[in-house]
């Protein structure tokens, strides 16, 4: 796993900052001096400010919108709650691209609704307010996914003695539900903020002359190949990943326990007016992102946008048939497939390694901080890495840039600490005594692998599996540096089909994309009821 993670993730990673130090060919000044000049420069002082304010700007809508929300779910009693919360998921489904698509149809030089967009004082939808509201749709199932945990955990008897106290509505709701969701709060706006500023397809769409650093990246690298100054911007573009991943450790850490094990579950009671309230706010959330899931589905069947919006299929066999991306579809399709099925083997694997095994006690520390390095990394910087590393000459591993499996490596070391953190929960909820008593009665560890462990964990590992084909099929940041003509993905497709102007084409594509994650995801969950059928009988015995 040491080495695993070692040629996946830390030698790429080195290799940027050894690139970024060294000093470019024929140069008067040291590899340190030409790296202070290139940070001291203008245009990358620009694009820095530019990344962090439009994600402090993004985190700032979504957070209490998506709070909201999930308090709606969480704490009333409105109907429609799972098809509501189905709703608000879409966009984990698409690439990121669709959003900055769907924005353009609504209120670009063309769009349906242009008209209001200019009655707002703004000339266009590209630029900042383009990347603002597409960065809102796409990271707002984020943030609410970890909200609605939060607000989950809570315990009844807190709110019954603010009750008895003769506590005031809002000041229960400062006293006692934001105390025990701010931890909630804060890694839901950390994880956002790093979302936005590391995302690298909504700025290329609906970016123009708005630059950030995950776009500067891409022109510096396949623009002007400067990889120098590509790798200084990276690990620009590294820091404040790195920082917000380390104070979110920071607040784990602090953070106590919730729930006791005298907590009782909080039941919300029926209250017409609140419930009402919550009702017609959750639907007006829900119908704009239909409006913009939907946008983009209608695009993509008009025939001429906006003279002819006869429903054709043009830009469907435009798009498979006539510019060859039917291949792209397929190449995805084996990535994905690929990436979930060995990303979880080498979770579970590193996981029960770290929790189920004994000895090598040095090397388990290592382990653990490489498992949880990923999620700092963002994609367009580890996919840089691999540029430098597996394209270098003198290394043995040169056969595989450019190829499918390089393509996969990155996927699952990309997605890997969410895979791995899941399954380490799931065998933590697992008695040491089973392997005790297999020891014991001389049981092979292996027998109690499959015969215990597995069965337990099957449901587990299929939702990791089914992590690892979604994001799969939407990643362009982790890829966009390691395709040829002959592994072009499809989500690398709809950014060649934005940038040749046919916009229409990219539309259908990212809705086969969507449809297709929709699809597997039912059949994930199909599958998962199946195998809990199967495999999980021993939790409703006694």
């Amino acid at each position: 796993m040491v080495a695993f993670l070692g040629i996946g993730l830390v030698a790429p990673l080195a290799l940027i900052l050894s690139q970024a130090l060294d000093a470019p060919p024929g140069a008067a000044v040291s590899g340190r001096g030409a790296f202070a000049a290139y940070l001291a420069s203008p245009g990358l002082l620009t694009s820095l400010w530019n990344s962090v304010w439009v994600s402090a700007l993004v985190t700032a809508i979504v957070l209490p919108l998506a709070f909201v929300f999930a308090y709606a779910l969480t704490r009333s009693c409105m109907p429609a709650k799972p098809w509501l919360r189905s709703v608000m998921l879409l966009p984990l489904l698409a690439p990121s691209l669709l959003s900055a698509i769907s924005l353009i149809y609504w209120f670009g030089n063309q769009g349906v609704a242009r008209d209001f967009w200019r009655g707002l004082g703004l000339d266009g939808i590209y630029g900042a307010p383009g990347i603002v509201l597409a960065q809102c749709f796409a990271t707002f199932p984020h943030v609410l996914m970890i909200l609605v945990t939060a607000l989950s955990l809570a315990d009844a008897r807190l709110y019954e003695a603010a009750d008895a106290l003769g506590t005031g509505t809002l000041r229960r709701f400062i006293t006692v539900t934001l105390p025990s969701a701010k931890y909630g709060l804060v890694s839901a706006a950390l994880v956002c903020f790093t979302l936005v500023i590391t995302d690298f397809g909504i700025p290329k769409v609906v970016g123009g002359n708005f630059n950030m650093l995950a776009t500067d990246v891409f022109k510096l690298v396949i623009g002007q190949q400067d990889f120098q100054r590509g790798a200084v911007v990276a690990l620009l573009l590294l820091l404040p990943a790195v920082l917000t991943f380390g104070v979110d450790l920071l607040v784990q850490r602090r953070q106590s326990a919730t729930l006791t094990a005298r907590a009782v579950a909080l039941v919300p009671r029926p209250a017409r007016g609140f419930d009402t309230a919550m009702t017609l706010y959750c639907l007006a959330v829900a119908a704009l992102v239909l409006a913009m899931f939907g946008m983009a589905v209608f695009a993509s069947f008009a025939k001429l946008w906006p003279y002819n919006l006869a429903f054709s299929l043009d830009h469907y066999v435009a798009g498979l048939v006539d510019a060859g991306l039917g291949d792209a579809l397929r190449n995805s399709l084996q990535l994905a497939g690929w990436t979930a099925l060995l990303g979880p083997l080498v979770v579970f694997a590193s996981a029960y390694l770290l929790e189920k095994t004994r000895g090598l006690d040095a090397l388990r520390p290592v382990v653990r901080l490489l498992a949880m390095l990923p999620m700092a990394v963002p994609g367009l910087v580890l996919g840089l890495g691999y540029i430098f590393f597996f394209n270098a000459p003198g290394n043995p591993l040169n056969g595989l840039y450019q190829t499918l499996p390089l393509m996969v490596l990155c996927t699952v070391v990309h997605f890997y600490t969410t895979g791995h953190v899941t399954v380490v929960t799931a065998l933590k909820a697992l008695d040491a005594e089973f392997e005790a008593v297999s020891a014991s009665l001389k049981v092979p560890l292996f027998t109690t692998l499959r015969r215990v462990t597995l069965p337990i964990c099957l449901p587990v590992l299929l939702d990791v599996s089914r992590y690892f084909f979604v994001n799969a099929m939407t990643t362009i940041s982790a890829v966009v540096f390691l395709y040829s003509p002959d592994t072009r993905l499809a989500s690398v497709a709809i950014l060649n089909l934005d940038e040749a102007g046919d916009t229409g084409a990219a539309a259908a594509m990212a809705v086969l994309i969507a449809g297709t994650s929709a699809l597997v995801t039912l059949f994930y969950l199909g599958l998962g009821r199946l195998v809990e059928r199967r495999t999980q009988a021993w939790r409703g015995r006694g």
